[in-house]
């Protein structure tokens, strides 16, 4: 069986510092007509990322928002890196996602993680001990859920029964499963519940793992999704147009930075510097250097899906339209003549 075909895409977190110059209405606003204009261009996916209780707005809840695009869409898939799992009650969520699919007819992906920002878990009442035990129980819950028949669950933190998800998924057995991985652990639990991932941390903790587990247990990971956030802007004039973006990315990166020294030795952060993990810096160049990095990036990783940060905090979508039609009319068509050949 041969790999899934790439599909690229654009990533939001709607953080909305003043530098934007916009209201939050304004900024949704302009998003949403970004999306559909995209979509019209051909590109495949629209992520979204989440957080709590931060200052600048950053999107703490996906699922309306991805609703909202998707009745101005047609093409585009949506999906989450990541939705923190240990908030969100898994049958409500499991709900939610019914009612997106069938809103988007059948254009929904859900991806999960456990979260360790402990402001988090302090401003919902969660001990951040328990991360590990709703997340596990979450996806649990969740398979269950995705079968569309009637189920019982008993554990830990979850407890319930004869429950079945109305309305009915379109998609059979429900939204495909992705898994953020950032240690072993991560990536042993996207092996054992079979879901596609998001490896966010080395490549020896978080991607080879995976694989070696799924071979082990004879099942082929080209089967499954690998799927990252890699951000390309599209320049004939990097001196011109990179100063801005690479304020607005410090700005983007300050607050991951923050959240893991309060994490210290929660959430698999501890000891893994920014240089370690899987690179997520940013291609930039004309269309021939951005084609070249991204398929070198997808070839040494074996990526299946790859979306750019489409509106860094502090710009607006007028800021960075030309780049990205570039990025949907030029580098995604060659990207994926170049991996999706039969």
């Amino acid at each position: 069986m041969g790999k899934p075909p790439l599909r690229l895409g654009v990533a939001y977190d709607f953080r909305n510092p003043p530098e934007s110059g916009l209201s939050n209405p304004a900024l949704y606003a302009a998003i949403m007509d970004q999306v559909a204009w995209l979509d019209g261009l051909g590109l495949d996916l629209v992520w979204f990322t989440e957080h709590h209780f931060v200052d600048d707005g950053y999107l703490p809840s996906w699922i309306p928002v991805a609703a909202a695009m998707a009745a101005r869409t047609r093409r585009v898939r949506f999906s989450c890196d990541v939705c923190l799992l240990p908030f969100n009650h898994p049958l409500r969520l499991a709900e939610d996602l019914a009612v997106l699919d069938n809103i988007s007819n059948g254009r929904v992906e859900i991806g999960v993680g456990m979260g360790y920002a402990p402001h988090e878990f302090r401003g919902f009442g969660l001990p951040v001990s328990r991360r590990v035990s709703l997340t596990d129980e979450g996806l649990d819950v969740l398979k269950r859920a995705f079968t569309g028949e009637k189920f019982s669950y008993t554990g830990k933190r979850y407890d319930f029964a004869d429950v079945k998800i109305t309305p009915g998924y379109v998609q059979p057995g429900g939204p495909p499963l992705w898994v953020a991985a950032m240690s072993e652990a991560g990536a042993l639990r996207a092996a054992r519940v079979g879901a596609n991932l998001l490896p966010q941390g080395p490549r020896r903790q978080s991607l080879d793992p995976w694989l070696a587990k799924l071979a082990a247990e004879g099942r082929d990971p080209d089967s499954h999704r690998i799927g990252i956030i890699k951000s390309c802007l599209v320049t004939d004039d990097r001196e011109r147009d990179w100063g801005k973006v690479r304020v607005a990315e410090r700005r983007r990166m300050d607050i991951y930075h923050r959240f893991r020294e309060e994490a210290g030795g929660h959430g698999g952060v501890q000891g893994i510097a920014e240089a370690d993990r899987i690179p997520q810096t940013w291609v930039v160049g004309d269309v021939e250097h951005c084609v070249s990095e991204l398929a070198a990036f997808i070839r040494e990783y074996g990526l299946t899906d790859i979306v750019t940060w489409a509106v860094p905090p502090g710009l607006t979508p007028d800021d960075t339209n030309a780049s990205l039609e570039r990025f949907a009319r030029d580098v995604a068509p060659r990207l994926r003549e170049m991996f999706n050949a039969a």
